[in-house]
């Protein structure tokens, strides 16, 4: 088992000191790396990174030593954003493999909370995938249950533009849970996305409203036409309708973001209801209008040159000076 060289710190020069290529976080957000960095220029780095040690051949045939991090990214690129030349740390002894350096920059990621959760469910991914961990080993290793490392992967699940929301921190890891409660509704849950971002909802409204969807939908699987006609709502519309049957009559609910939307939706449903007009009075005009009688039709006859005889058409009989 690797133990740490001599028990003891080391100073090592930052430009020796390679990153890891395991490392699972890949966002480092700058306005907290700055805020190390002024801390680190303060009052220097507190707690030691942790590296291993290798020794490369020079290309003059010496022997040369290079340290890869295996944790402490954060720390040494603030340490380098401060200026530092050198950095405290540790280093592990014995042979170590991907397996490990990934377990390791995980753990003490997790331990830190400094992994966003899109960035710890690619790293429970890569243990499952890469090295065929099982969900409950994968806990064991981070201290988490089977459970939440289920959960975690779940999230990879969802769209890409979501994911992307959650890594960028514009809706939190708790909005994920209603967003995947509508996997098998992709324009259901792409309009709650909507509404998360742009009504500010909490977790709870969202929870809210997907259980709403959840129960709606199961009511309406006895009338499949009730669904199809308000599937033609949310594509016609681009927004989320609802339909709710009662015993006589029932209830159309459409929902708008804001006022330009609904100045927008309100325009379409105008429109359509003025074009709709206009082919209804159209119908009615041709349905009411009086049938020529037999004499009117004669004379239309009789008075209407015949196209495919050149002759008759052109003859003088059809002119008036």
């Amino acid at each position: 088992m690797s133990q740490f060289y001599n028990d003891a710190i080391f100073w090592i020069e930052i430009e020796k000191i390679k990153p890891n290529p395991l490392q699972p976080r890949r966002d480092f957000d700058e306005v907290h790396l700055k805020s190390l960095a002024d801390s680190i220029r303060q009052y220097g780095v507190l707690q030691a990174l942790v590296v291993t040690r290798k020794e490369v051949e020079k290309e003059d045939g010496g022997l040369g030593v290079e340290y890869e991090l295996i944790a402490g990214e954060r720390r040494l690129r603030a340490a380098k954003m401060a200026g530092l030349q050198q950095v405290p740390a540790l280093i592990r002894t014995g042979e170590e493999n991907d397996q490990m350096k990934l377990e390791l920059a995980i753990i003490e990621n997790i331990q830190r909370e400094d992994l966003n959760p899109v960035d710890r469910a690619r790293a429970f991914e890569r243990l499952v995938s890469e090295f065929g961990f099982k969900h409950a080993e994968v806990g064991k290793k981070v201290g988490k249950s089977r459970e939440y490392v289920s959960n975690t992967l779940r999230i990879l699940t969802l769209p890409e533009f979501i994911i992307s929301a959650i890594s960028e921190g514009k809706i939190t890891e708790g909005h994920s849970r209603p967003l995947m409660m509508l996997v098998d509704r992709p324009q259901e849950q792409e309009t709650l996305f909507k509404e998360i971002i742009f009504k500010k909802l909490n977790v709870r409204e969202a929870e809210s409203i997907a259980r709403h969807i959840a129960v709606e939908r199961a009511r309406k699987l006895i009338d499949q036409e009730l669904i199809d006609i308000e599937d033609r709502f949310k594509e016609k519309l681009g927004t989320r309708v609802r339909i709710e049957k009662k015993e006589e009559g029932g209830r159309v609910t459409i929902d708008f973001f804001n006022k330009d939307d609904l100045r927008a939706l309100l325009e379409m449903i105008v429109s359509d209801v003025d074009a709709n007009e206009i082919r209804r009075r159209e119908e009615e005009m041709i349905k009411n209008a009086e049938p020529l009688t037999e004499e009117e039709k004669q004379k239309a006859e009789d008075g209407t040159p015949k196209l495919d005889d050149d002759e008759s058409l052109y003859s003088i009989s059809n002119f008036t000076v």
